[in-house]
Order: C-alpha cells, then sequence, then structure tokens
C-alpha cells in the first residue's frame, strides 16, 4: 500500500565547528594531502567526485574523541540516533533509521571499520587508534550497494609501520571517567610487519538514578583490541589479516518523567555489545591489471534493554504498571569480494579508459530474543539474508581536462524470515544502482562536478504485522493484509560540487549542492486497530509512500593563516 509522504513544510539545519588548533611542526606548511580509502580506487579527498567529509587521527585526538559520535559534527548534514548509550543509526541528508526493536532492519546509511560491514551497528565505532573517519554523502549504489542507500562512514585503523614505535594515553575526567590505551607496531622481519592495539574507556556518566541513590545506572564500559600482519613477499603483494574485538558493556538508564538528568527507574536497562571480527586481503599489483581479494567475518552480540514505564513501583499507586523489555540479537556475517582494476589505461570509444570490475558476496543470519513483561513467553525469531552483486566502473577521459566516470551495480537479495509466532516467508528483491558524473580539471582554480547517482534499499517483511491473527482484530484484518510486506526504495540524487586548494595551499574548500528524488518511500507507521473486546491493537510497521525530495547543500572549509594556527568550518543547509 502507498501513501503521499506528508509535508510539514521547509526544514533547515544548519551545523557550523570552528577549530582552533596549534600545528604540529614550527614551520610554514600547506594543507596535507587527504586520501579517501572507501572509493573503488584511494583517491584524493580534492579529485574526488563527490562530497565527503574527512577527519583525521589528529582533529580525533585534539577532541579527546572516544567514539564516532563523539565526531561527527564535523560532518554537515550528518546526524545520529538510537535511544541508547551510544550512536547506533545515522542519518545522512535527512535518511536513515533512528531506532529497531521486534524487525529486522535494512540500513540506510553504512558503517565499516576496515572494510567489514558493521551498519545498524554504531555501538561498535570505537576511536582507538582510529587513523581517519571517511563520511561519503549520497547513494553509494555502485560502491557499497543496499545498506548505503542516503550514505557510507568508513572507519579505518592505523596500519602497521615499517618502524617501530607506538603510543601511550591515559586521561581522567569528571564523572569518573578513564581512559588508557596503548598501540605497539613495528617489523617482524623484512617483510612482515604487525600492529596491535588496546583501548579501554569507562565513565559513570551524566544521570542520577534518585529512586535507587545510584549516578552509574547509565555507565560506559568499553573495551577495544585489534591486530594486524602485513606481509609484503615482493614488491608486487601485499597481504594484510586483521582480528580485533569490541566489548561495550554499558547501561542504559536516560528516560527521565521532567527531561532532565535525573531518572526514577527501577530497573535499570542495558547497552552492550560483544564483536569478534577478521579479514583477510591481498593486492596484487600487475603489469595491466591489479586484483585484489577481500575475505570477513564477523560475530557480533547485542543486548538493549530499558525499563519502559520510567518509574519505580509506587509512583502512583492504581495508576500505574511496570514493565522491562529487552532485546537479545545474534548476528553472523560472512562476505567476499574480488575486484580487478585497470593499472594501464585501454582505449575505449576511441578514449583512454581506466577501468574496476568485481563481485561481491554476502551472508548475513541473525536470531532475536525479545523478553517483555507481559509477553506470556519469549519471542524469538530469525531473519537470513543472502547477497550476490556484480559491478563495474569506466572513467573516460573525454579530453585532457574533462572526464566522465559511468558506474553500475546489479544485485539480488533473497531473504528468510520466521518466528515463533508461525510467521515463516522468503522474499526477495532484484536491485541496481550507479552514477554518472562529469568533472572537469580548472587546474588553480580547482575541481567542478555534475553528478547523477541511484541508489536502493531492500524491501522486507513486517512482522508484527504477520504475527498478528486477523481474527483478534474484527474489521482490521484487510488492513493487516494490505501490510504484510514493502517494496524496495529507490534514491535518486543530483549534485553539483567544486573543490579546490587556494591561497597557496593554505586554503580547502568543498561545495556541494544536492537534489535528492526518492521513489517508493519506506516510511515507518503503527497500526490502531480495535479488537472486538474493546481493547486496542497498536502494531508497528513499515509502508511505501509514493514520493519524497530533499535538497540542500554543504560547505567545508580548513584554512591555516599563519604558522601554528588552523581553522576549520562547516556549514550544512537541509
Amino acid at each position: 500500500m502507498k501513501h503521499p509522504a506528508t509535508r510539514p513544510g521547509p526544514l533547515i539545519v544548519v551545523s557550523l565547528a570552528l577549530v582552533l588548533a596549534s600545528a604540529t611542526t614550527a614551520a610554514a606548511a600547506p594543507i596535507e594531502e587527504i586520501v579517501v580509502t572507501a572509493e573503488l580506487r584511494e583517491t584524493p579527498l580534492l579529485e574526488q567526485s563527490a562530497s565527503t567529509s574527512v577527519v583525521d587521527r589528529t582533529a580525533i585526538r585534539q577532541r579527546a574523541a572516544r567514539h564516532l559520535e563523539d565526531v561527527l559534527n564535523l560532518a554537515p548534514n550528518v546526524n545520529f540516533a538510537g535511544g541508547s548509550s551510544r550512536a547506533r543509526f545515522y542519518q545522512v541528508r535527512g535518511i536513515g533509521e533512528r531506532s529497531q526493536f521486534v524487525e529486522p532492519l535494512n540500513p540506510s546509511v553504512g558503517l565499516r571499520i576496515d572494510g567489514v560491514d558493521f551498519s545498524g551497528l554504531g555501538t561498535a565505532a570505537l576511536l582507538f587508534d582510529v587513523e581517519q573517519v571517511e563520511v561519503l554523502r549520497g547513494p553509494q549504489g555502485t560502491l557499497h550497494g543496499a545498506n548505503a542507500l542516503a550514505g557510507l562512514i568508513n572507519l579505518r585503523t592505523a596500519a602497521p609501520a615499517a618502524e617501530t614505535g607506538g603510543r601511550v594515553e591515559v586521561s581522567a575526567a569528571e564523572y569518573d571517567t578513564r581512559t588508557l590505551g596503548a598501540a605497539l607496531t613495528g617489523p617482524l622481519t623484512d617483510t612482515l610487519r604487525y600492529r596491535v592495539s588496546l583501548g579501554h574507556n569507562v565513565s559513570d556518566g551524566y544521570m542520577d538514578n534518585a529512586w535507587l541513590g545510584r549516578d552509574d545506572t547509565n555507565d560506559r564500559d568499553e573495551t577495544s583490541g585489534s591486530a594486524k600482519l602485513r606481509w609484503l613477499p615482493d614488491a608486487r603483494n601485499t597481504v594484510d589479516l586483521h582480528l580485533f574485538a569490541v566489548d561495550v558493556d554499558n547501561g542504559y538508564d536516560a528516560f527521565s518523567l521532567d527531561n532532565t538528568r535525573t531518572t526514577l527507574s527501577d530497573q535499570p536497562g542495558r547497552d552492550t555489545l560483544e564483536a569478534v571480527a577478521g579479514s583477510l586481503q591481498w593486492h596484487r599489483e600487475g603489469d595491466a591489471v591489479d586484483l585484489e581479494t577481500f575475505l570477513s567475518a564477523a560475530d557480533t552480540d547485542t543486548a538493549y534493554a530499558y525499563d519502559e514505564d520510567w518509574a519505580y513501583v509506587g509512583i502512583a499507586p492504581e495508576l500505574e504498571y511496570s514493565s522491562f523489555d529487552e532485546y537479545l540479537r545474534d548476528r553472523d556475517s560472512v562476505s567476499a569480494e574480488l575486484r580487478l582494476s585497470s593499472r594501464q589505461p585501454l582505449t575505449l570509444f576511441g578514449r583512454s579508459t581506466d577501468w574496476v570490475a568485481g563481485v561481491y558476496g554476502l551472508r548475513d543470519d541473525e536470531t532475536l530474543r525479545r523478553r517483555y513483561t507481559y509477553l506470556d513467553s519469549d519471542f524469538h525469531s530469525r531473519f537470513e539474508a543472502r547477497t550476490a552483486a556484480a559491478y563495474g566502473q569506466l572513467d573516460i577521459a573525454l579530453g585532457e581536462t574533462l572526464t566522465l566516470s559511468t558506474g553500475l551495480r546489479l544485485a539480488h537479495r533473497a531473504m528468510d524470515y520466521g518466528d515463533s509466532n508461525g510467521v515463516d516467508t522468503s522474499p526477495s528483491d532484484d536491485l541496481w544502482g550507479g552514477k554518472v558524473v562529469l568533472a572537469r580539471d580548472l587546474a588553480a582554480a580547482g575541481l567542478v562536478y555534475a553528478s547523477v547517482s541511484r541508489g536502493y534499499r531492500a524491501g522486507g517483511v513486517n512482522a508484527g504485522v504477520l504475527a498478528t491473527d486477523p481474527d483478534s482484530v474484527g474489521d482490521g484484518a484487510a488492513v493487516l493484509a494490505a501490510n504484510t510486506t514493502f517494496d524496495q526504495e529507490l534514491l535518486w540524487n543530483y549534485e553539483l560540487g567544486h573543490k579546490a586548494l587556494l591561497a597557496d595551499g593554505r586554503l580547502s574548500s568543498r561545495l556541494a549542492l544536492f537534489w535528492m528524488d526518492r521513489r517508493d518511500q519506506q516510511v515507518r507507521g503503527s497500526l490502531v486497530l480495535p479488537r472486538p473486546d474493546g481493547s486496542t491493537a497498536f502494531i508497528d510497521y513499515t509502508d511505501n509512500a509514493a514520493s519524497g525530495t530533499n535538497l540542500g547543500l554543504e560547505w567545508e572549509l580548513d584554512w591555516r593563516p599563519t604558522d601554528g594556527l588552523a581553522l576549520f568550518a562547516s556549514i550544512g543547509l537541509l
């Protein structure tokens, strides 16, 4: 069933940041080149024909950032949410999820940590030993497919170094906040390098529970560890092995009746995550073609629980109720990717052309156990998704300064859902995304580009609707039947941009204007259906609206006016 999307009026969101920092060297120097690694080819930021923000390790450490949520205010038109101890979901240009309960989730904004997909699991995005955070705005239909309808966030940790080195970090702050971390890197042999790191962060949090007399019910206890090996058997081959783990054992007690930092809950919740992941990457440089393979696996267990009534028994005798809600999820994923890219351009259509082609496969299995006060027994569900994709990109030189880039990704996604209410369904989707970009190099005046890109988000099932007995809602049975599934969503993004390095390399400017057209927009809703006994059923579901539009701009400036002073500003309009 489709409904027109509501339009309450124009929405303008503006963010502005200004950062002053002392230079790390005494000598004057231009702004260092930043390379974006989340593209099909590593590309300097000012040569990339897309709207991207990059937060480097210097900015991360200057802000004493412990989690991704601590640096996202530096990226225009990017937000986060979750109703949890840490930002779990992200929104780019106004598109993205804000919560998850019973239903399986297809994220609109992707999250990758060293190439491993953690979309929808933002709690894992701890920043100790992270070298760079990349935020790609707009659909990444060619690059990353279904989980990047609105954009992609890529975290890249520090790589093994050729020389022995390391760092130790110790800090303390209010609310009994303490941080301890260490990293060590160097060579094991002439061809083998390593890096190990371990970071730990604890805090009592900012909430006080007046009923229990505690100040740590919304605490944080977060640990991340990593081990990397880089093998360089010869000049043409590089093999990277990476194992890492994240352990987040946070409390969750943030619902306040009077919207203060004082709570009255008698059953404080929790927000925990345990993840173990690994990846193996092989890059081979050929004479004409480079080969890259990437294998990854991750096992993630999460627990999200909260005091649903926000208060204690006895706060309002004869008018109160007491309930506790908990969601336990186990997600296992395995992915494989093979990519070929031209090392020497070929002649295509009479033009010099660089190309990339690849195939990708993903297996994603998730189980849920929900424990809720008013359920007769625990609710169980399983969700399995299989994705296979092929993609390619051509970069065609139309002249010395003019380049046409085209990309296409074809994917098939098969899903299987079942639960303890007897639901068993297996929908599937055929999907495609891509882009066309025309870019001109203006030499000292920078780069201008115009692009059209298409992203997609897979459809799915409304488990809550399917699990409801039609006889239990009387005349509402027809409404249930019309909302058992929802279709895939499409997003067309039209963008104009300009990037330049000015003032003898001391000023970097990055400007993008965009208009986004959403087709079959997936929207959350709630069915309110009267039961024959006079009570009411409330059933959350996802539906497809007819359409929706977003428009706005992003502008980022980095300026180094004098030695020892760096300024940064960004603005986002939506």
